[in-house]
């Protein structure tokens, strides 16, 4: 019987930029980075919205029930979008509009951003049934959708960050708006559902709080795929402002926002566990995963349907970003930097 050696390969281009730039993910670091900078008054006031935002869930079984240590150890975080109405008070599972799994290596001092498809059409485990991704929320929470990211890249899912979209527009009002490219001309509806509400045309611009989610959650003139990386971009541009922003007020305005619309698994103590990248002498390497796949509809209804291979090569490269053992070796991983 012979056997075929198949090639991995990883095209990236590495570009080291000033720390500030990697500042990326969500109003998490300005929880740190702003805080510290105001002293000890702020401090305790972040420290405060974590203790109030605090929701743990099980270990990961993939942990053989050890939970990692953010200061120590390779870990992956998960970022939960959810379109939760101000009757459901943050309380319901209603289900996800945005997922975005982060995996953090220490030594390489990097980060690998990978934006999951809303509706991708994976197994859910809390549902023993296969649906769109973003069911899994509605089914379980937080753990249920870990789970089933778990089940999808064979990869411990270790802490999430859960917001819904009131912090969003909250926090990009409470800085006075951000600078986006808006690529097209749109016309979507507002948090309240009100068709037409928020219009936009393209270019570079400052956008409001409504105007941002807007961009954010539109999906009628591109793909999922480049929703996942609009939304980057806007994540991106909310914390390229916040760096920017000098005044007490800001900071303050951006807590409150965050603290009253957020739950997490992650404790206030092991937020520092993020300084070591951002701080880090050379920069931090960050680079994007993509997922790919085609339409599919059934019974007259849309998923987004993902190519194995594709699954196959990110489940390789996040699986060898943590350390972890490959279970399988796939022929190419494309990965593109985050600009």
């Amino acid at each position: 019987m012979s056997t075929t050696r198949r090639v991995y390969k990883i095209k990236k281009t590495k570009k080291r930029r000033r720390r500030r730039v990697f500042l990326f993910l969500i109003p998490l670091f300005v929880l740190i980075l702003g805080a510290s900078a105001y002293g000890a008054k702020l401090v305790l006031k972040a420290q405060n919205v974590f203790q109030e935002a605090y929701n743990p869930v099980e270990v990961s079984s993939k942990r053989d029930g050890e939970a990692v240590n953010p200061l120590e150890d390779n870990f992956s975080i998960l970022f939960i979008g959810i379109d939760d109405s101000d009757e459901r008070d943050f309380k319901g599972n209603s289900r996800s509009d945005a997922l975005i799994l982060a995996t953090f290596n220490k030594d390489q001092k990097s980060v690998k951003l990978l934006s999951i498809p809303r509706d991708s059409y994976v197994y859910i485990p809390a549902k023993n049934a296969t649906t769109k991704i973003n069911a899994a929320h509605a089914a379980g929470g937080p753990k249920a959708t870990m789970d089933t990211i778990e089940e999808l890249l064979d990869i411990p899912v270790d802490y999430y960050v859960r917001m819904n979209f009131n912090a969003f527009i909250e926090v990009v009002d409470a800085l006075d708006g951000i600078k986006v490219n808006v690529p097209y001309a749109l016309s979507e509806m507002d948090s309240n559902d009100k068709q037409g509400a928020i219009q936009l045309q393209p270019g570079l611009q400052t956008l409001t709080g409504e105007e941002a989610l807007a961009l954010a959650r539109t999906r009628h003139q591109d793909s999922d795929i480049q929703r996942g990386e609009r939304q980057q971009e806007i994540l991106k541009a909310i914390m390229a402002k916040a760096m920017s922003v000098n005044g007490v007020t800001k900071y303050t305005n951006v807590i409150e926002a965050v603290g009253d619309n957020m739950s997490t698994n992650l404790q206030f103590s092991q937020i520092k566990g993020f300084i070591n990248y951002i701080t880090a002498d050379q920069g931090i390497d960050l680079e994007s995963v993509k997922l790919k796949g085609n339409d599919l509809y059934q019974n007259g209804v849309y998923y987004y349907q993902l190519d194995e291979t594709s699954v196959e090569e990110v489940r390789y490269v996040l699986q060898s970003h943590l350390n972890l053992a490959p279970t399988s070796t796939p022929t190419e991983a494309v990965q593109s930097p985050v600009q």
